[in-house]
C-alpha cells in the first residue's frame, strides 16, 4: 500500500497535492472506502463525531473531499460477513480512509476482522489515515495513548512502518499534546517517532518516508 498518514485530514493543498499525485488520478474519478471503527473505542462521548465523520461535517477532510464514490466498510461487522461479500469491495477501492479514535481498538479489529490480512496484497491502494488511523502502522504506540485495553495488553500497533507518530501537536483541542509532552512520550519510545501537528502529513512510498507539511513537525531520532 502507499500511505498518507495525517493528523488532521486532507487540511492543506500540499497534502491533496501529495494524495493526488499518489493516486494517480484526480480525486473525483477515485472511488473510496471511509472506515470509522476506531472512534467505537471512544463511546459513548463520540457518538455525534462517528457520524460527522462519516457524513463527512468535520474540520478533518476525508470524506468531504470529492471523491468519485464514497463506501463506509465497518470491521466489528466484518467476522460475521462472508469473506467474499466485502473482500472484493476492499480490493477495488482506491482509498481507504481510517478515521481516527482509540488507536488499540481500531489495531485489535483490523486484525479481528481479517482486513490487515490484505494489507501486503494492496499494492496500488492508496491508504490516507487519520490520527489513530495513522498510528495504527507504527510498531507501537506508547503508553500515552493506551486508552481502551486489548486482553494481552500492551501497547502494540501493526508495525507497517518502522516509527510512531504523536499527532495533533499544538492541538488547542489537546492541550496535553504539545512539543514537551512530545518530547517525554519520545524518550520512552523503543522506535523513532514523528510529532506532527494538523497541518502534516506523512508520506510512505514504497519503503520512502517524506514529511508533507504546512505546519510543523519533529522527528525523534533513535
Amino acid at each position: 500500500m502507499k500511505l498518507l498518514l495525517t493528523s488532521g485530514g486532507v487540511s492543506n493543498q500540499s497534502i491533496r497535492d501529495a494524495l493526488v499525485g499518489m493516486l494517480g488520478k484526480p480525486i473525483a474519478e477515485s472511488t473510496a472506502l471511509c472506515i470509522p471503527t476506531a472512534m467505537y473505542g471512544m463511546l459513548p462521548g463520540t457518538a455525534v463525531m462517528t457520524w460527522r465523520q462519516i457524513a463527512g461535517q468535520t474540520s478533518t477532510p476525508m470524506v468531504e473531499l470529492g471523491w468519485k464514490s464514497v463506501g463506509m466498510l465497518e470491521l466489528t461487522a466484518l467476522p460475521s460477513i462472508a469473506a467474499e461479500n466485502w473482500i472484493p469491495l476492499v480490493r477495488e477501492a482506491d482509498v481507504l480512509l481510517v478515521c481516527g479514535g482509540d488507536v488499540l481498538y481500531l489495531h485489535h479489529w483490523m486484525r479481528e476482522s481479517g482486513l490487515a490480512d490484505l494489507f501486503p496484497s494492496l499494492r496500488e491502494t492508496v491508504y490516507v489515515g487519520l490520527s489513530a488511523g495513522s498510528m495504527v502502522m507504527a510498531p507501537c504506540v506508547g503508553e500515552r495513548f493506551v486508552g481502551w485495553k486489548p486482553a494481552a495488553g500492551g501497547d502494540g500497533a501493526l508495525g507497517l512502518v518502522g516509527f510512531s507518530i504523536f499527532p495533533h501537536l499544538d492541538n488547542v483541542m489537546c492541550p496535553e499534546n504539545t512539543m514537551a509532552h512530545a518530547e517525554r512520550w519520545a524518550a520512552r519510545m523503543p522506535v523513532p517517532g514523528y510529532a506532527i501537528d494538523d497541518e502534516t502529513a506523512i508520506k510512505v512510498v514504497s519503503g520512502g518516508v517524506e514529511v508533507v507539511s504546512e505546519g510543523h513537525w519533529k522527528l525523534f531520532e533513535r
